[in-house]
Parts: structure tokens; C-alpha cells; sequence
């Protein structure tokens, strides 16, 4: 099975970045990722449907016009089960406390450490194989 991953960031580098990051995960088939640079682009490709389905959404909380709580917010009144992690440039208390109250999965901060990311990743895929 693959794992659908959404990336909503405004930052034009950060589709390449996550292709070179994950290359032997989308080699053996394990991820396939979507793009998106806001939030508002998120959403429209959520509601046309993207292939894999989407199973996990990364997305940076301050981009322009809405941002990545909003969409968080917007995600959880859509669809609940959807895990979501926020990355920010800010990993202060508050974004933390505010994410997670929405209903944010995890929340890493950047630059990215994306040993960790792919261990968050894994254990997302070894849940949806359980379910």
C-alpha cells in the first residue's frame, strides 16, 4: 500500500527538498506525494481527489492568506481521521498548544529533521496497515 502524503508549503524548494528526502521510500513505491503552495490549493486538490488517496497531510502553519491552523481546522471539520503534521519555522509554546488543540497529529519545527519525520511517516503507515 502507498501512503498519500499532502506537503502544503509556500516555500517554492520544498517539493524537490521531500523528493530528495524520501527517493528510496518513493523508489519502492511506499509514499507518493501531492504538492501544494497554500492553503486555499490544498483544499481544491483535496476536493477534486488526489491518487493514492491522501492519508497524511505536512503542512507549514504561516504562509499567506490562510494558513496552515486554518486549513488544520478546515481538515478536522472535513475529515477527522486525517493525520496532519504542522511544521513551522516557530516552534514556540503557543503554535505547539494551539496545533495540537485543533487537532494537529505532531508538530516539527524547521529546518526539518527528516530522520525523525520519516520515523513519524512509519509509524502512520504501520497504523493505516493495522486498520
Amino acid at each position: 500500500m502507498t501512503l498519500g502524503i499532502l506537503v502544503v508549503d509556500d516555500e517554492p524548494d520544498v517539493a524537490e527538498l521531500f523528493k530528495q528526502r524520501f527517493r528510496a521510500e518513493l523508489r519502492n513505491g511506499q509514499v507518493a506525494f501531492h504538492f501544494a503552495t497554500s492553503a486555499e490549493q490544498a483544499l481544491e486538490s483535496l476536493a477534486s481527489g488526489l491518487t493514492p488517496e491522501t492519508f497524511l497531510v505536512l503542512s507549514d502553519i504561516n504562509m499567506p492568506g490562510m494558513s496552515g491552523l486554518d486549513l488544520l481546522q478546515r481538515l478536522r471539520a472535513q475529515s477527522p481521521d486525517v493525520p496532519v503534521i504542522m511544521v513551522t519555522a516557530y516552534g514556540d509554546i503557543e503554535n505547539r498548544r494551539r496545533a495540537l488543540d485543533i487537532g494537529a497529529t505532531d508538530l516539527v519545527t524547521k529546518p526539518v529533521d527528516f530522520v525523525e519525520l520519516k520515523k513519524m511517516v512509519n509509524s502512520i503507515i504501520a497504523q493505516t496497515q493495522a486498520a
